[in-house]
């Protein structure tokens, strides 16, 4: 009987485990939409190729298995490169001599 009650009672907490999912919109990352509503505002070919560019660019990095803030984190690594310096030591307070 016991099995039951915790089996139910995780059923009651799934929603906890859901609740970080990112949000989709028709199978694709809703950021992915926003394009869509500026083709509805303004209906374009270069709009439509715009907002094709951009879903494909979304699919793309999905298939990866990269989601886009960590593709944005990834874009930076390429820019600035691996070896960075850390903000510690270009922060410190210089020894002054006061006498």
């Amino acid at each position: 009987m016991s099995s039951i009650d915790d089996t139910l009672l995780e059923k009651q907490n799934w929603h906890w485990r859901n609740s970080m999912r990112p949000a989709r919109f028709f199978n694709m990352d809703a950021r992915a939409a926003l394009p869509f509503c500026l083709l509805l505002v303004y209906a374009r070919p270069q709009t439509l190729l715009f907002t094709i560019i951009v879903v494909l660019i979304f699919n793309f990095l999905e298939r990866k298995g990269l989601t886009f803030p960590s593709a944005l984190r990834a874009l930076r690594l390429w820019i600035t490169g691996y070896d960075r310096p850390g903000w510690a030591s270009l922060r410190a307070r210089r020894m002054k001599d006061y006498g």
